[in-house]
């Protein structure tokens, strides 16, 4: 067999590796050759595009599924191509999830007993339903479920369809992951907005009215905060108010607010800062409860997706800062801040411990001053700064940080952003990751630097995907 670029095969996937990606093993001219297939399974027969090929391996586009595997169960729930092991037992999704994550940090990390220093698998709470925000996109191109056929001049709402960014497969039934009344009745939506003569979003042409529908849920009061993206074109033909009035017939009781968000940017993107928003009806925000705190959420606001397992991983990670005493006028920074969640957590476990957070976003930071003064919370500064001027710009600070919460994004922490981080001098630095891998390159750069893996956690935030998040204790030797 001779394997190129863009070429699509089947594939029977035999294993499991980081990430959710499955492994196949083909015989080529070349010799023996694994390729990795993004949301594989094992035991899976699947038909898959080449995406990436290197001398020994490459890596492909999961396209369909042709054969489950023996341990997949008949789902209730629609399946998307954000769920890709809705199918696939909990406990089974847990213990590839757990093995392999393990055996990347070691490897990536070079820490050879750090598999001795795990600590525990922490589960999600809920296993199904467990988003509090999802992203609904229109298209005209549908990929019918029932023909498995594409429809041209079509108006479909749901998600795109696997391995495309033009097709959209329709939501007729809830997925499993966010709200099953709002998603059960999403069918409904789209009919009323089919009936409004308006076109659906035409990807490739960049042209259409309706373009994307979010919807946020406060677990708190069983509330949703709704964003309809539309284009100016036919905004003449459109009653918003009819809609709202739809929706709220639709959902009685259950819609805090309507957004109406004006997008004529034509990358597909459902971003408000891309566009203009009005509020139509209701409440701009909705509020959530996390750990005994709450926070007023809007549309463009980071909160974590599944705020029970989210109280989970702060706790855990908590434990791991405060397990070693503080001596008086010792400092704790919350770096990577954001809007100031875990700062309000550290100053509320700990009131005789002084907590600074660190974001070089000023909107965020200012965000966290109001969510902490609402929550009454006295013992947390927060600094818009960068970490790499944070000491010359607040000298005081000086010698007296002695623990670290470091909670980056996916990419890890930046080479030079690490060692401005090791110079403050801290004793012991948590650092929460929502990529172990990067986590494990960056554990590498920390043990050069004098730190120690004490012990590290997993916490399955994403049931049914291949994500998973990390929560690991550095101590200086």
């Amino acid at each position: 067999m001779t394997l190129q670029r863009a070429a699509e095969i089947e594939l029977r996937i035999e294993d499991y590796a980081f990430g959710g990606r499955g492994i196949a093993r083909i015989q080529t001219q070349q010799g023996p050759f694994v390729v990795f297939v993004d949301n594989a399974f094992p035991g899976q027969l699947v038909r898959a595009k080449i995406e990436t090929k290197r001398k020994t391996f490459a890596e492909a586009k999961l396209l369909e599924v042709i054969e489950r595997a023996e341990i997949e169960t008949i789902s209730e729930f629609q399946e998307i191509s954000g769920g890709p092991y809705i199918h696939v037992p909990v406990e089974i999704q847990e213990q590839y999830k757990k093995t392999s994550t393990l055996s990347t940090f070691q490897r990536l990390s070079g820490i050879q007993d750090s598999q001795e220093k795990f600590d525990t698998f922490i589960s999600s709470p809920a296993h199904y339903h467990y988003r509090n925000k999802m992203e609904y996109s229109f298209s005209c191109i549908e990929h019918d479920l029932h023909s498995n056929e594409e429809l041209d001049d079509a108006f479909a709402l749901g998600f795109k369809r696997r391995g495309t960014w033009w097709k959209v497969e329709s939501l007729n039934k809830a997925s499993g992951l966010f709200d099953q009344a709002w998603e059960n009745k999403l069918k409904d939506l789209r009919i009323f907005l089919q009936n409004t003569g308006l076109s659906a979003w035409h990807p490739p042409q960049k042209k259409g009215f309706f373009r994307h529908i979010v919807v946020r849920k406060s677990f708190l009061n069983d509330q949703l905060l709704v964003n309809l993206v539309t284009s100016q074109e036919g905004i003449e033909q459109f009653k918003i108010q009819e809609f709202a009035d739809f929706l709220e017939q639709l959902h009685p009781g259950r819609i805090a607010g309507l957004w109406h968000t004006i997008n004529d940017n034509v990358a597909d993107r459902a971003k408000i800062e891309n566009g203009h928003s009005t509020l139509i009806f209701g409440q701009p925000v909705i509020e959530e409860e996390l750990a005994g705190l709450r926070f007023q959420i809007s549309m463009e606001s980071f909160f974590q997706t599944n705020p029970a397992c989210a109280e989970l991983l702060y706790a855990k990670a908590l434990d791991y800062l405060f397990e070693d005493p503080f001596e008086l006028g010792d400092i704790a920074m919350d770096l990577f801040c954001g809007t100031g969640t875990i700062g309000q957590l550290m100053a509320k476990r700990n009131s005789s411990v002084r907590i600074i957070g660190v974001d070089i976003v000023e909107k965020a930071i200012e965000d966290a001053k109001e969510n902490a003064a609402k929550n009454n919370i006295n013992n947390v500064e927060f600094y818009a700064a960068d970490v790499s001027k944070f000491l010359r710009e607040y000298p005081d600070f000086q010698g007296k940080i002695k623990r670290i919460m470091l909670d980056p994004p996916r990419a890890g922490i930046a080479p030079k952003t690490l060692q401005k981080v090791i110079s403050l001098g801290a004793q012991s630095i948590v650092y929460i990751s929502c990529n172990p891998s990067t986590q494990a390159r960056d554990a590498a750069t920390l043990i050069e630097a004098g730190y120690q893996l004490e012990k590290y956690a997993l916490v399955d935030q994403f049931p049914h995907t291949g994500h998973i998040e990390s929560i690991a204790k550095f101590k200086k030797a």
